[in-house]
């Protein structure tokens, strides 16, 4: 069952990162906090990430790795948030 729930996982990050291009707007409120300057470029290349974290954490073989690099970009997404208060 722990496989199942990290594939669900996996591809709901992955989903949440194409709506970064399917619906930008929806996002830049969030992302400007972190990313004031060129926000609307930051939620597409934020997107990108989540897209490519989500596909790795939804594959067994890449799933430790996917996990490691998520907690990787929450770590770097909270030091922008910071930065930028």
């Amino acid at each position: 069952m722990a496989r199942r729930s990290a594939r669900v996982v996996g591809l709901l990050i992955a989903g949440t990162g194409a709506a970064h291009f399917a619906a930008p707007q929806v996002f830049e409120p969030v992302s400007a906090k972190a990313f004031p300057k060129d926000t609307r470029q930051w939620v597409y290349r934020n997107g990108a990430t989540e897209i490519v974290l989500g596909a790795a954490v939804a594959g067994r073989r890449t799933r430790k790795l996917g996990v490691l690099g998520l907690l990787a970009y929450a770590g770097w997404l909270g030091s922008r948030v910071l930065a930028n208060r």
